[in-house]
């Protein structure tokens, strides 16, 4: 057996070595660069951190096994009777010590409890999003399953696994992200490819353990999906040189599927009446294109500001050479002073605005009744503030407003996927550490489509209990 010594499992004054060098770094690069040097620096301490507890695991095993038992006396011969020791062997004739692969694996999970105003039924309706609490009573949101790691000096992998309970009880699984990044391009480069999500305005990219609500924003469930607009594809993006922070992406995607909703969506799935086909990708304009500008600026030395402008555009299968056009533009601002304690008090600022204009072909209905082909025009935006007044603590509010225009064949007012939606909600957040969360919110909702309904008026009230716990190394998020 192979005694290691304890000494050897801290390695902890290297690892600094690269925190030491971006503050170098960063005091002799113009103020332009701060910004990014600091996310750097972030990210750096996060993986320093995971490193720590990684070490402290080992230690624990090792003092586990106890000491290496001592050879017999007895059972070794004389000095004499020793052979005389063999000569080292060539250095070539050395064996290559074992390299260790870290792999970054944990597991989330995020569940809701509440009650509503509104009935089951309801409620299904106005929590659009998948990963939505859509019933009274008890919701698995979203179980995660996380891994991370570099492939190789020229690529890192990652893979998220979603499993979710739904309302009659029955499991479902999905592969909700599984892509590779490139490590080592020149002049700002990276490339993206496998199955991820579209990088479109600013929440879309995020898990549902990052927000700062229970739901999904409403306009972002309409124009996006409940579960996100996503598919497999690859990305290329580009950190320019520009005097501050930008950077530039374009990707190609597949556009079927209920992560495509605004585009060809899923098979028979119509839109305000419209239906729609996928024909099978014939062509390079069958594909979902996609582009994003992300800049970021230090405002003043405690206030960061980001900006970004997004589109998307495809096609959607409701006739020939039918095409959608999304486009969205977003904003966050966060304030931190200068006597900030553990990253509080804070106040976080975010915006975004989206629209969609869905090229809808012509058809005839079942009663044969021929409807000429128009243009569906939808728009909307959620804004939000979030302050963090004290260790541990923060309270967010969130405006979701979203509407349609009249369609020829269905009237908005009747779509709960186009008609004016208004949605006023109000978050108290409790993180006892980094791994745990509890969180309490109230929405009230304004639907012109719940009259439709049997005993539903057009307002809703809704209270949701959250909690959340992370196992193991999970990635940092975006800034």
């Amino acid at each position: 057996m192979i005694r290691l010594a304890r000494g050897a499992l801290r390695p902890l004054p290297l690892a600094l070595v690269p925190l030491c060098v971006l503050a170098t770094t960063a005091a002799a690069q113009q103020p332009a660069d701060i910004d990014s040097l600091r996310r750097e620096v972030a990210a750096s301490r996060a993986r320093l951190d995971d490193e720590r507890r990684r070490l402290d695991e080992l230690e624990a095993q090792l003092a586990s096994l106890g000491p290496a038992p001592a050879s017999s006396p007895a059972a070794q011969p004389p000095p004499a009777a020793q052979p005389p020791p063999a000569p080292p062997p060539p250095t070539s004739a050395a064996p290559t010590p074992t390299r260790l692969r870290l792999l970054d694996i944990s597991l989330n999970g995020l569940f809701a409890a509440g009650a509503s105003t509104a009935s089951d039924d309801a409620l299904a309706l106005l929590e659009a999003g998948g990963h939505d609490p859509h019933q009274r009573g008890f919701t698995v949101q979203n179980v995660e399953l996380s891994l991370l790691g570099a492939v190789d000096p020229y690529l890192k992998g990652e893979a998220h696994v979603v499993m979710q309970i739904d309302s009659s009880g029955e499991t479902n699984v999905e592969l909700e992200e599984a892509f590779l990044t490139t490590q080592t391009l020149p002049h700002g480069l990276q490339l993206k490819a496998g199955q991820y999500f579209t990088d479109f305005g600013r929440q879309n990219a995020t898990h549902p353990h990052s927000w700062d609500f229970v739901n999904q924003p409403v306009i972002a469930s309409r124009l996006l999906g409940g579960d996100g607009l996503r598919g497999p594809g690859a990305r290329l993006s580009w950190l320019t040189p520009a005097p501050w922070y930008s950077e530039l992406m374009l990707s190609v995607q597949n556009a079927r599927g209920e992560t495509a909703a605004s585009f060809f969506g899923a098979d028979g799935e119509p839109i305000a009446g419209h239906p729609r086909e996928h024909p099978g990708v014939h062509a390079p304009d069958d594909m979902l294109v996609s582009a994003r500008w992300l800049n970021s600026f230090t405002v003043t030395p405690h206030a960061t500001l980001n900006l970004g402008a997004s589109a998307a555009f495809g096609p959607n299968g409701s006739g020939n050479d039918a095409s959608t056009r999304l486009a969205g533009a977003d904003a966050f601002l966060k304030w931190t002073p200068a006597n900030a304690q553990r990253g509080v008090p804070f106040v976080a600022w975010q915006t975004e605005i989206m629209a969609r204009d869905f090229e809808a072909g012509a058809f005839v209905d079942e009663t044969g009744v021929a409807h000429a082909a128009e243009e569906l025009r939808d728009w909307g935006f959620v804004s939000q503030l979030t302050w963090g007044f004290r260790p541990r603590w923060a309270i967010g509010w969130r405006i979701d407003r979203a509407e349609g225009e009249d369609s020829d064949v269905l009237d908005a007012s009747l779509d709960p996927l186009r008609d004016r939606r208004t949605r006023f909600s109000t978050a108290l957040t409790f993180r006892p550490t980094e791994f745990s969360k509890l969180r309490f919110q109230h929405d009230f909702d304004h639907a012109p489509f719940l009259a439709g309904l049997p005993d539903e008026s057009t307002d809703a009230h809704s209270l949701w209990i959250q909690w959340e716990f992370n196992l193991g190394a999970h990635g940092a998020h975006a800034f």
